[in-house]
């Protein structure tokens, strides 16, 4: 199988090069790749300690930053390596702080596993939430790299709990330890024979609790906001847009709108700007216009990447998108962690944050036009319910947090 699984390996590097002609993401798959080796020789010395941080994306890396953090203020000594598998994580975070080196992962072929883990020497592994490449796993076991997986979640669905599942079952069985998210996960992993399993919980809640630490303020968005009620809209797709621009175009005087499109390609951009008829501004061009009086504009569009975060400190209630598209809903927890009523699509069941907050009710799930106007006129016109709906998502925030000592605890 491990045979087979290799030659897959190589024929989708091919196929791969091949797209490149074809898709810009591919290019940056591709090309990203390329310098891996040459980075990792000039950045890392063989007597240097690491510990290595992979993940798939963005998501995930923002899932395991609170343990990278926790970690490289524990061991100031070692070199902290992150990988990403997606162009998506690694464009936006290639050049963060936390880690001294980030490069993309190279595919998993049994050469690569080898020369990668001979440059970085890594003490120890950890691979966030999800993502296990057989070559690399196998590798580090070989060397007896003690390898871990943290916010691991778990689906039945899944091949390592299937008949089939055999040879994925095996690169299971290259972890130290499991840090799962649920009980659920941890009983999957029990059902196929694995008892080195801790419930840990899931470290994006230490993630967003941390977020109130820091200084949220963007005093452009103060003077848009101009003390009227604000609904934030965070990581929309078209189908979301359309059913808000139906509600923008006919909400009261009153209310202002703050857009950050999970697109922000310029045509797509300008194409959202013309659907609404209120007046609207992009950052794009309050950043070449200084003297604009945001006051006066209703809609404001995000046209850029990085501060939706401290938007969502300003928001009176919040719209995350993503809900009317597969695998579903983006991260709530952001807007959840300001204490701000959510409002998302109906496509939520995989993410166990989402599920908790709309039995909880702190979160609104709607599937069409009148579900989304019914939804924003109750949180805008009764100040008791949104408020009560704002502290139920603060307070699941607060009590979930704390994965990230659960971690650190048993893995030193």
């Amino acid at each position: 199988m491990l045979f087979l699984y290799n030659l897959i390996i190589h024929f989708s590097s091919l196929v791969v090069k091949l797209l490149v002609i074809f898709s810009p993401k591919m290019k940056l798959f591709v090309n990203g790749r390329k310098e891996v080796f040459l980075t990792l020789q000039s950045k890392i010395n063989s007597n240097d300690q690491t510990i290595w941080f992979h993940a798939a994306s963005l998501g995930e890396y923002e899932q395991g930053l609170p343990v990278i953090e926790k970690i490289k203020v524990q061991y100031p000594n070692h070199k902290i390596v992150v990988t990403f598998f997606s162009p998506s994580g690694y464009e936006v975070r290639k050049n963060n702080t936390v880690a001294d080196v980030t490069v993309y992962l190279p595919l998993d072929t049994k050469s690569n596993a080898q020369k990668f883990i001979d440059s970085i020497h890594p003490e120890r592994v950890f691979f966030i939430k999800y993502e296990y490449w057989p070559n690399y796993l196998n590798e580090l076991k070989k060397r007896n790299i003690k390898t871990y997986l943290i916010s691991g979640i778990f689906r039945e669905k899944q091949a390592f709990f299937k008949w089939y599942g055999g040879f994925y079952r095996n690169a299971l069985k290259t972890f130290d330890s499991f840090f799962v998210q649920n009980e659920s996960s941890k009983n999957l992993l029990v059902s196929i024979g694995f008892i080195n399993v801790k419930i840990s919980g899931d470290t994006r809640f230490d993630r967003v609790v941390s977020i109130l630490e820091r200084d949220n303020s963007l005093d452009f968005i103060e003077q848009f906001k101009n003390n009227k009620p604000t609904i934030v809209v965070g990581s929309s797709w078209p189908k979301d847009e359309n059913l808000l621009v139906n509600y923008i175009n006919n909400a009261p005087d009153a209310v202002k709108f703050i857009i950050a499109p999970h697109n922000i390609k310029s045509e797509q951009i300008q194409e959202l700007k013309n659907s609404i008829t209120k007046k609207t501004i992009l950052f794009s061009e309050v950043q070449t216009n200084r003297d604009l009086s945001l006051r006066d504009y209703d809609i404001f569009i995000i046209d850029t990447i990085g501060i939706l975060t401290k938007i969502y400190s300003y928001a009176d209630i919040a719209y995350v998108g993503g809900g009317f598209g597969q695998p579903g809903v983006h991260n709530i927890l952001e807007p959840a962690t300001f204490g701000v009523p959510i409002v998302i699509g109906p496509n939520y069941s995989h993410f166990a944050e989402a599920t908790a907050l709309v039995h909880l009710e702190g979160c609104l799930s709607i599937s069409n036009q009148n579900e989304l106007n019914n939804a924003f006129n109750l949180l805008i016109h009764n100040e008791d319910e949104r408020h009560e709906k704002g502290h139920i998502c603060a307070t699941f925030v607060q009590m979930n947090k704390g994965a990230t000592e659960v971690i650190l605890k048993h893995i030193y």
